[in-house]
């Protein structure tokens, strides 16, 4: 038997060399310091590769260019030169299924992106690209390495042109788990979900010290970019949760409610939830009376599977929802009004956040529901000033543009150029249904009224009755439940109970839906 001793001197070299190979790997994976990773913890944050673990499946990991280092000199640079260069890169699973990843390692330069940090985050993207599984970026980094100059901004460069390039192709998440500025901040723009943790994330364009010094205005990091800013006030973030763990566990869950890229359909699961079950609940949360609000987070638990569904800015533009959950066992986007807020009208941000969500579908094959109760658009200065019609239209040139199987069903009220916004069959929706409480016409019988018999109510001798009068009139000849459906306008009045039932059937109808649009480079939607 040949022993250590015994064996060759290029085979004991040999075993040397892979020693010394596990001890740079070793040190590569530990990361610059004890002292700078207890600085990490002390701000409340996780080191990459731990966060890394909590996103990927057990022990799925693998590590592309651990060993790379910079090669900038100047400014001290050549003494510190340190392996992965700030930014952990490779793939791993979610569900089973590949992903790639790329995390920062704020306790390396601070996590800013220098020119090999760039390059590897490059070639990661491209991996994803080629490979089609989805791209999710961990994102706690300082900008552009200044030391590196205009070498480290082109980087950014090439991050943003391959985010374009990836965009409708495969899921692009962006998880901000520190302070990202500048540069750092234009790329989780351009994916497709972009989550935040609060009192430790941040994203804006110039810091709180650059806007003192321009602008003279106090402000701290948070208040200028938190998560809570960007949730509810910009619409940047669209999910934000209180620590890394759990921000990381819904993003493992978006990611089972995706595609992994543009060619395939989401993946489906087994439903135990009957897809015929009755919702005669529906009948009591939905009020007849046009201007009682209700929740229709409410009506979505009752029609879904199991009452789960995931809401995409959920606090930004509230007086839409928008969610992704399951009908059967298959993926589905649902656009919904809210009477809870603003009456469910449709205004600027509430356009745009469903106009965004309508193309996110759209890009990844996910059929679209649209429950509509919607009064019309918002009226106001404030709001034709600030282009209504502009953003009121991109959420009409997304419904229209989209060739995914399209199902609405009118609730309660739909009335005017919101109703033909939100998927109406004149626009291309496959399947319109109605509730018997619908009331779909131009505008409110009230309103209505008063237009067409301003000049019999004024002349009247009371004209109170003769305007009460008129609306019954009016809501009797063009606002019964069946207009719509006699004129062929919906395809069927049905009962609220039988939702779910009906929703189940249509979707697996459409399921083999191809449609192709007009040859073209690409449209030119309302911006």
């Amino acid at each position: 038997m040949t022993t250590v001793e015994d064996a060759p001197a290029g085979a004991n070299d040999a075993r040397g060399r892979v020693a010394e190979l596990h001890a740079i790997r070793e040190q590569a994976r530990r990361g610059p310091s004890e002292r700078a990773t207890e600085a990490q913890r002390a701000k409340g944050k996780l080191t990459a590769r731990e966060r890394i673990d909590l996103l990927l499946d057990e022990g799925s990991f693998n590590e592309v260019e651990p060993l790379r280092r910079h090669r900038a000199t100047g400014f001290g640079l050549e003494a510190k030169k340190p392996y992965t260069d700030g930014v952990v890169t490779g793939w791993g699973t979610v569900h089973g299924r590949t992903v790639f990843v790329y995390a920062h390692d704020f306790r390396i330069f601070g996590g800013a992106l220098g020119e090999a940090h760039a390059t590897k985050i490059h070639k990661i993207m491209d991996m994803a690209i080629q490979a089609g599984a989805p791209l999710v970026s961990l994102n706690d980094g300082a900008g552009a390495r200044i030391q590196e100059g205009v070498s480290a901004l082109a980087g950014y460069g090439g991050i943003f042109q391959r985010n374009t390039k990836a965009s409708g192709v495969i899921p692009q998440i962006s998880v901000m788990l520190g302070p990202c500025a500048g540069g750092a901040a234009y790329s989780p723009a351009l994916t497709d979900f972009v989550f935040m943790v609060r009192e430790t994330s941040q994203m804006f364009i110039t810091g709180p010290d650059v806007v003192r010094a321009v602008t003279g205005e106090e402000i701290t990091q948070n208040g200028l970019g938190g998560a809570d800013v960007h949730a509810e006030t910009s619409g940047v973030c669209h999910f934000a949760y209180d620590d890394e763990a759990t921000c990381l566990e819904e993003v493992r869950y978006l990611l089972s409610l995706l595609p992994s890229n543009n060619r395939e359909n989401p993946p489906t699961v087994d439903c135990e939830d009957p897809a015929d079950r009755s919702g005669d609940v529906l009948l009591d949360l939905v009020p007849a009376d046009g201007n009682r609000p209700y929740d229709m987070h409410k009506v979505i638990e009752e029609i879904v599977d199991d009452g789960e569904y995931l809401e995409v800015h959920e606090r930004w533009a509230t007086n839409i929802i928008c969610a992704l959950s399951r009908l059967d066992g298959r993926v589905v986007g649902i656009i919904a009004n809210q009477p809870q807020s603003l009456a469910g009208v449709l205004d600027i941000e509430a356009s745009e956040k469903a106009a965004r969500f309508v193309q996110m579908c759209d890009a990844f094959n996910i059929p679209i529901l649209t429950l509509l109760d919607v009064p019309g658009f918002l009226p106001g200065v404030d709001q034709e000033h600030g282009g209504i019609i502009r953003h009121g239209a991109k959420l009409l040139y997304a419904y229209c543009n989209a060739t995914v199987p399209r199902i609405s069903i009118v609730l309660r009220k739909a009335y005017g150029g919101a109703y033909i916004v939100m998927d109406s069959q004149s626009i291309g929706a496959d399947l319109t249904y109605a509730w018997p409480t619908n009331e779909i016409a131009v505008m409110g019988a009230e309103g209505a009224a008063g237009v067409i018999f301003r000049r019999q109510i004024a002349d009247a001798e009371d004209p109170d009755a003769m305007r009460a009068r008129m609306v019954k009139e009016y809501k009797s000849e063009l606002m019964h439940p069946y207009y719509a459906a006699e004129r062929g306008l919906v395809d069927d009045v049905i009962d609220p109970a039988d939702t779910r039932k009906v929703l189940i059937r249509s979707l697996e109808m459409l399921r083999t839906k191809h449609a192709d649009l007009p040859a073209r480079k690409h449209g030119n939607p309302p911006q």
